[in-house]
């Protein structure tokens, strides 16, 4: 488990010479990525060196939830987040209904909590840019009941045996 710090690429060698998520993991094991955080996100990302494992934790059918802080510019009103919640529509295809909630208002900005069942590529960045909202930051905290926690941004830290059935669906 990494917390992936913002800026930084999800990818093993960038050809622009951009940091990448593997400046912050040990060298000796060769662990693959399950699944992405663009460059402008941070937070939770899971390596692993078994494909079977990572292929079941990416397949859509499993439903694992994944969670994001999202702070937007400007609010938005609930009607528009329970719209979007249950009605949204990218690339021409419904996308599955997802949780939003407020977490705080501060005038000019707003955090609100996005939980997931579907991970497709900037889900989250496109539906905001759609009821033109800017993203100024985005966090996964969770997949599955697997919580980032208190892990620093740039730390990772092998996962716990009983951590795996924390990723179930």
């Amino acid at each position: 488990m990494l917390h992936k710090p913002r800026g930084i690429v999800s990818t093993r060698a960038d050809e622009k010479g951009r940091p990448t998520v593997y400046d912050f993991l040990p060298s000796e094991q060769w662990l693959a990525p399950i699944g992405r955080l663009d460059q402008a996100s941070s937070g939770l990302l899971l390596f692993s060196n078994d494909p079977a494992w990572a292929q079941q934790l990416l397949d859509p059918g499993q439903h694992i939830p994944k969670t994001y802080h999202v702070q937007i510019r400007p609010p938005l009103s609930p009607d528009i987040l329970q719209h979007m919640a249950r009605h949204s529509v990218l690339d021409g295809r419904p996308c599955l209904p997802m949780q939003i909630r407020e977490l705080r208002c501060g005038g000019k900005t707003q955090w609100l909590e996005f939980t997931l069942e579907e991970g497709r590529n900037r889900q989250i960045r496109r539906l905001l840019q759609a009821v033109d909202a800017q993203v100024l930051r985005l966090i996964r905290v969770s997949m599955g009941n697997l919580t980032l926690g208190n892990l620093a941004s740039g730390q990772w830290r092998w996962l716990q045996p009983d951590e795996e059935a924390l990723l179930q669906g």
